[in-house]
């Protein structure tokens, strides 16, 4: 395992990890919406660099990453940009790329960006970065605007002022997020996410979470055309229990990529969270779809 800094753009470092045989294809995740790179867990990470020199790094604004968002406010698409970044830092020329959430939206953005720098893409827990309908199986064209939204339950949480309570009482916040987060369908594991959030914590130096991603400007983010001709190969991850992007946007947006052409793969009873039960069908699914993705 090796750890170092990247310059992302002037004044911002980003903190990234690697494992695996530098040899090995690589595979750079990028996490969702202030999430830091350690939301990948270990044991998932550990699965996929069985084959991959796997990266995972912290977003600007979370762990051990410059947080510069209240003195320099800047875009979600310049997330984007230092996914990029991160290859260049540690010269990596393409990459297998899979995002979670936010993470998957700005992998799409490098695909309709820079799809020279993407050997695969697999998108988890998100939506299309794209206007075209979504074609349900009977045929009926159903607006982007009309799919169903995030679940009211989550919306409820999301809508609870930040306060910083302690250290302890933040822990707590943060389980119930992954609660609701996680659906109805996989048992919930308190244990394992306290676990995983104190180790964030740990690495971050700090309990307090920032906010910056859910204030910077989301405008300029749609690739309509650029997603639908995209000849990098694409997996989407259908998850049942999906409480943030219910089904069936994992299906839309397999139909929004590549003309149509996205590899869908339901993970059983999976929700908007990585519990254990879903780290072997995950890594699973992954590494068939980069294999076949090689040079």
């Amino acid at each position: 395992m090796q750890q170092q800094y990247v310059e992302a753009a002037p004044g911002i470092r980003l903190w990234t990890e690697r494992r695996g045989d530098p040899d090995a294809p690589a595979l750079l995740l990028i996490m969702g919406a202030q999430a830091s790179g350690l939301g990948w867990p270990d044991a998932l990470v550990d699965a996929l660099a069985a084959r991959h020199q796997v990266i995972r790094y912290d977003h600007r604004d979370t762990g051990r990453s410059t947080s510069t968002f209240d003195e320099h406010p800047y875009p979600i698409t310049d997330l984007a940009r230092d996914a990029v970044a991160v290859l260049d830092g540690l010269g990596i020329e393409r990459a297998h790329l899979v995002g979670m959430s936010l993470g998957g939206m700005l992998t799409q953005l490098v695909v309709a960006d820079h799809p020279e720098r993407v050997l695969s893409a697999t998108l988890v827990g998100t939506c299309a970065l794209s206007e075209s309908p979504y074609t349900a199986p009977d045929g009926t064209q159903v607006p982007v605007g009309e799919l169903p939204g995030i679940a009211p339950e989550v919306l409820e949480v999301w809508s609870r002022p930040a306060e910083d309570k302690g250290p302890e009482a933040e822990l707590d916040r943060r389980v119930e997020h992954w609660r609701v987060l996680n659906g109805g369908q996989l048992p919930f594991d308190d244990a394992y996410f306290r676990d995983l959030e104190s180790e964030i914590i740990a690495h971050t130096g700090t309990h307090v979470s920032s906010t910056a991603h859910a204030r910077a400007d989301d405008s300029h983010m749609l690739r309509t055309d650029e997603l639908a001709g995209t000849k990098v190969p694409t997996l989407v991850i259908s998850a049942p229990a999906e409480p943030v992007f219910p089904p069936p946007h994992a299906h839309h947006l397999a139909q929004a990529v590549a003309g149509g052409g996205a590899r869908v793969v339901e993970i059983a009873g999976m929700g908007h969270a990585l519990p254990p039960a879903v780290h072997g069908p995950l890594a699973e699914a992954i590494r068939t779809h980069t294999d076949a993705a090689r040079p």
